[in-house]
């Protein structure tokens, strides 16, 4: 195959500007544009331990699999790291507070005002989601400075009712009729 001479060179967009290098700011800035869900990640070591993601993911129906990532440098990846199941919590926009504590660091995550209680398998299950799953740990796949975990749907229930929280442009925001 040959390349047109045309095609070795970026092109430049005048109604957008010039391209940028890739770099992770350039990631962030493109992602900020994306709207996300917003879930809540749990696992049960000597402690439990959660963490706010926006990345999770439906992966395949046969077998339920679901994918998520979590930064190798957070506090919770040495117990998801070893963690046989993991909980999987979908927020409601009644639950940006929520979300901010489990996105915060240094926070007392399972402490008062959060409720919660030991679910399938001794998962932390949030009260209150909109739908929640106990998942079983099937890889951990490297992925840079993350893992991207995949499980197993085992348990859950989707009877929670009411919005989905989206995450954009940095901010935990709801839908808008």
């Amino acid at each position: 195959m040959t390349v047109s001479p045309e095609l070795r060179t970026l092109p430049t967009f005048p109604a957008f500007g010039a391209p940028r290098p890739a770099s992770p700011d350039l990631l962030r800035s493109v992602f900020r544009q994306h709207a996300a869900g917003v879930a809540v990640i749990t696992a049960h070591g000597e402690r439990p331990v959660g963490f706010t993601a926006t990345s999770l993911n439906s992966v395949a129906a046969e077998p339920p699999l679901i994918s998520f990532g979590v930064g190798t440098g957070s506090s919770s990846w040495p117990v998801v790291a070893e963690a046989e199941h993991i909980g999987v919590h979908i927020l409601g926009e009644h639950q940006a507070e929520l979300a901010a504590t489990f996105a915060r660091s240094g926070a007392d995550r399972f402490g008062a005002p959060t409720r919660w209680s030991r679910g399938p398998e001794g998962v932390p299950v949030l009260d209150g989601v909109l739908a929640w799953l106990v998942c079983r740990v099937v890889a951990r796949v490297p992925a840079g400075d993350h893992r991207i975990v995949i499980a197993e749907a085992i348990a859950g229930d989707p009877a929670g009712g009411g919005r989905p929280l989206l995450y954009h442009q940095g901010r935990f925001n709801a839908l808008r009729d």
